[in-house]
């Protein structure tokens, strides 16, 4: 029989302890597909051979080791005998099974749900942001506390999740936790990809959320007015502070970022685009995107207020941004000096870049959509609204095309 496993074992550094010990794992691979598990036997880091795959030297505690070591690679080779002879497919699944004797094992919710987080943990800022495991972390907290809720146990077998569960489970969201109908959903969401991580895994024969549907409501969302931007410019504020906080927001409604991509903004995401005129070169800190924006003239104009501000220069940032927090706390308080009626936040700016200073401008939907790093034109109509102005400008121009077909038709009966 050709041997369709490999055996690796391994020091694994990132788990080393207080002691400078190192834990050895051992990794089996089919068809380019890894299982890997501890063996439970730990080691100096300079003791181990990489090239052997084993622990170096001859004393007694070295060769118990690397006889474990043996006997962990015998016993996962002599389960991929017995697939084989029972006509079972070997896959790193079926033969992790195999060795562990997990065959009549029930798959439980609760450690496959951790499982899941743990891996977004660590590849948070790599392929997640910080947000995304936040909120698979109270995803997982709401669903603990509903099994307690419901059925007042701390797990349940994943083939006992059905289309009953799904909605008692979003019944419980609104009813018990008060999550108004759009979190509500979210999280429901969340599970949903849980879900479907197991439905490719083989694990479930049915989908639960088949029949399940659950529709986001449309969140209308706050931006200024052309007259309002021009009130809050055009302001002299006594303070510093507010003049500092209303200048950085004025810079986000003209190029469109959020909060946190304008206070990781340094020099290095200013350079020369296609065009030869300088533009904002950023990597949305959320979804990973890319942002290209070019700098209309205020935006620079700020970038050029605070290039000497003591912050900019000791800590290489773009701007001296405060904190989010206090932000939109001094936001308020810009909004009763300048008399504006609206409840201000940071994120207001980019609402704004994206309907008042953007789309009203005539700037294509998929224009804005790029610069904002959205992935999809569906993400941008949520941020970008069409104003009854724009809309009474673009008819006009349709107006007036019909009244001149209508003045040459006119002149040819002449």
């Amino acid at each position: 029989m050709n041997t369709a496993v490999s055996v690796l074992f391994y020091i694994k550094r990132s788990k080393v302890n207080n002691d400078g010990i190192c834990p050895i794992y051992v990794r089996g691979t089919v068809q380019s597909k890894r299982f890997e598990f501890s063996s439970n036997k730990f080691v100096n880091p300079e003791k181990w051979s990489n090239e052997g795959s084993k622990v170096k030297g001859t004393n007694e505690e070295t060769r118990s080791i690397n006889s474990h070591l043996e006997y962990l690679k015998s016993k996962i080779l002599e389960a991929e005998k017995k697939l084989y002879k029972k006509d079972i497919i070997i896959t790193s699944e079926n033969l992790k099974n195999e060795i562990f004797d997990l065959h009549d094992s029930k798959r439980m919710l609760i450690p496959i749900f951790k499982d899941h987080n743990n891996k977004i943990k660590e590849l948070v800022g790599k392929e997640y942001a910080p947000g995304t495991l936040e909120r698979y972390t109270t995803s997982l907290k709401h669903t603990l506390e509903f099994l307690k809720w419901k059925y007042n146990i701390s797990d349940i077998e994943i083939t006992k999740i059905d289309h009953a569960f799904i909605t008692d489970y979003e019944f419980y969201l609104r009813s018990e936790r008060k999550c108004a109908n759009n979190t509500a959903v979210k999280y429901i969401k969340n599970f949903h990809k849980i879900i479907n991580q197991w439905m490719a895994n083989g694990w479930l024969n049915k989908d639960p959320f088949s029949n399940y549907k659950a529709k986001v409501k449309e969140v209308v969302r706050e931006f200024l007015s052309e007259s309002e931007i021009e009130q809050m410019i055009n302001k002299e504020f006594v303070s510093e502070r507010l003049e500092l906080v209303r200048d950085i927001f004025v810079f986000s409604y003209f190029t469109g970022l959020a909060y946190i991509d304008v206070k990781q903004l340094t020099l290095d995401n200013i350079a020369l685009g296609i065009d030869g005129n300088k533009w904002i070169f950023k990597n949305r800190q959320k979804t990973d995107t890319a942002s290209k924006i070019p700098l209309l003239p205020m935006a620079q104009e700020i970038i050029d207020k605070y290039a000497e501000h003591p912050v900019c220069k000791n800590e290489n940032r773009l701007l001296p941004i405060l904190t989010n927090q206090k932000m939109n706390a001094y936001l308020k308080e810009i909004a009763d000096v300048c008399e504006i009626k609206k409840e201000l936040t940071f994120h207001i700016a980019r609402h704004t870049f994206a309907t008042t200073v953007t789309l009203s401008n005539s700037v294509p939907l998929e224009t804005i959509s790029k610069m904002l790093g959205h992935t999809s034109l569906k993400t941008t109509q949520h941020y970008a609204k069409v104003l009854d102005k724009k809309v009474g400008e673009d008819m006009k121009i349709l107006r007036d095309k019909f009244s001149t077909i209508a003045a040459k038709k006119e002149q040819k009966k002449i």
